[in-house]
C-alpha cells in the first residue's frame, strides 16, 4: 500500500506572542496490531492535513519544552525537549494510536488508545542553533516504527527569533554523493533492447546477492541464526532486482517459544520482517515454518513510503523443531503481484539454537534433488569412460590381428 503524509508546522508562542519552539517535519508510521483471528498485520498512519498541537509548552530552565501533535481518529504524538547551559536535546517520545480507528487498524483485535514511550536519539544541538535534518530517520519500539523526515527544528528559542545557524543530522553529512532508493549500485532495470543504428551497450546482469550473516539474542544467548542472500524483485512502475547489501543491513526482531521474528534493516530504507511460527505435526513431533512476510522500502532522500506489502499465509521452510532449515537453491517468496523476495543459500533457524551454531539441517526439496543427481552423473561419467576404454581396447586388439595376419 501507499501513503501520502502532510508537512506539519508548530509554532508555538509565550506569554508575549514570540516564538519560543518551532518545528516543521513530516512523519508517518508503520505499526503491527494482532487481528481478531490472532493473524498480525501491518498498518500504515500518516498525519493528515487537519493537525492540531494542543498541549506544546516552551519550556525553561527549569521546566522541559514539549512539542505535541493530535491527528486522526484519537492518535497523538509528542517529544519533549531539555537544554543545559549551552545545548539542547530530545528527551523521550511518546505516540498513542487509537485502534478504534477501523479505517486504519479493521478488525483489530484489541481495541482502544495503546502508548508507547521511546528515548529519542537526537545528538545535543548547540543553543540558538537550528536543527535539520532532511534524510529519514526511524525509531522502533514495540511493533511500531517511526519514520522523520524533511525536519526542521528549534527548541529554547531566544527572543523570538529562529536562530541562523543549522547543525545536521549524521545522515545528511555528505560522505559521498548522495543516493536514492533505487540506486545504480544495486539495482538494474529491466529493459528491452532496441535495434538502432547507434552502438548499444548491453546491461550488465545482476548477480546473485553476497550471503549476510544474521542472529538475535535473548539476553546473552543466541535465539536465532539466519545466513541468506537476498534480492528484491519489485515490478510496479519498471522490473527492479535489489540486491540487499549484509555490510549494511543490521538485524533484530523478537524470540519466543512458539513465534519469532526477524527483521532486517538495510539503512534505513529497506525493511523486511520474517515471522516464524511453531505447529503441531502430531502428538510428539513440532515443526516450525515461514508464516508471514513484510516488506517496506522508503524513498532514501525523503523518507516517503515508495513499498509497503505484507503475506501472512505462507508455510514454507518447514523443518522440525530443534532443527534448521537449508536451502542452497534459489528460492522466490511471491508477497504480491508487485513483489517477490528471491532467496540465495538460505538456512535458518528461528528456535532453540545451542551453543551459537546452527542445529542439523533439513534440506529442501530441490537441494535434494541436486544431491541424488550428482552420484548419479557421476556414474553415467564412470560408466561413458569404461565404454569408451572397453572400444579402445577392442579396436587395439582388431589392429593387432590385422598385423599379424599381414605378416
Amino acid at each position: 500500500g501507499f501513503f501520502q503524509s502532510y508537512a506539519v508546522e508548530v509554532d508555538v508562542k509565550d506569554a508575549s506572542n514570540a516564538t519560543c519552539l518551532y518545528a516543521q517535519w513530516m512523519m508517518s508510521f508503520l505499526i503491527k496490531y494482532e487481528t481478531n483471528s490472532s493473524d498480525y498485520k501491518n498498518a500504515t498512519l500518516s498525519l493528515s492535513s487537519n493537525v492540531t498541537h494542543d498541549g506544546s509548552i516552551c519550556g525553561n530552565d527549569t521546566q522541559a519544552a514539549l512539542l505535541a501533535v493530535q491527528f486522526g481518529e484519537g492518535h497523538s504524538w509528542s517529544v519533549n525537549f531539555t537544554k543545559t547551559n549551552e545545548t539542547y536535546q530530545a528527551d523521550f517520545i511518546t505516540f498513542t494510536y487509537n485502534t478504534n480507528d477501523t479505517a486504519v487498524f479493521p478488525d483489530a483485535k484489541r481495541k482502544g488508545p495503546i502508548t508507547i514511550v521511546v528515548k529519542d536519539t537526537m545528538h545535543p544541538v548547540q543553543l540558538n542553533n537550528v536543527f535539520v535534518c532532511h534524510n529519514t530517520d526511524s525509531v522502533e519500539a514495540e511493533n511500531v516504527t517511526q519514520f522523520f523526515w524533511n525536519l526542521t527544528l528549534q527548541a529554547f528559542v531566544q527572543n523570538g527569533t529562529i536562530g541562523e545557524k543549522e547543525s545536521r543530522c549524521d545522515a545528511d553529512t555528505p560522505t559521498s554523493a548522495p543516493t536514492v532508493l533505487p540506486t545504480d549500485a544495486n539495482i538494474t532495470t529491466a529493459s528491452t533492447t532496441t535495434l538502432s543504428p547507434a552502438p548499444t551497450t548491453v546491461p550488465k546482469p545482476v548477480e546473485n546477492p553476497d550471503t549476510g550473516n544474521y542472529s538475535l539474542k535473548s539476553g546473552n544467548k543466541t535465539c536465532l541464526l539466519a545466513t541468506v542472500g537476498l534480492q528484491l524483485n519489485v515490478s510496479q512502475d519498471k522490473p527492479l532486482l535489489i540486491n540487499i547489501n549484509p555490510k549494511t543491513t543490521s538485524a533484530d526482531g523478537t524470540c519466543g517459544n512458539t513465534a519469532a521474528t526477524l527483521r532486517l534493516n538495510d539503512g534505513n530504507s529497506r525493511f523486511i520482517d520474517f515471522t516464524f511460527v511453531v505447529k503441531n505435526a502430531s502428538a510428539n513431533v513440532r515443526r516450525f515454518y515461514l508464516k508471514e512476510v513484510n516488506v517496506t522500502l522508503l524513498n532514501h532522500i525523503n523518507g516517503s513510503v515508495i513499498l509497503s506489502a505484507d503475506n501472512n499465509n505462507f508455510s514454507k521452510w518447514d523443518a522440525s523443531l530443534g532443527s534448521s532449515y537449508m536451502c542452497r537453491k534459489e528460492q522466490t517468496l511471491e508477497i504480491n503481484e508487485g513483489l517477490q523476495i528471491h532467496t540465495f543459500n538460505l538456512r535458518i533457524q528461528p528456535f532453540l539454537v545451542k551453543e551459537n551454531k546452527f542445529s542439523t539441517a533439513e534440506e529442501c526439496f530441490a537441494d535434494s534433488d541436486l544431491n541424488f543427481l550428482i552420484p548419479i552423473a557421476v556414474g553415467m561419467a564412470l560408466g561413458f569412460l569404461i565404454i569408451l576404454v572397453f572400444i579402445s581396447y577392442i579396436i587395439g586388439r582388431r589392429k593387432s590381428r590385422t598385423g599379424y595376419q599381414s605378416v
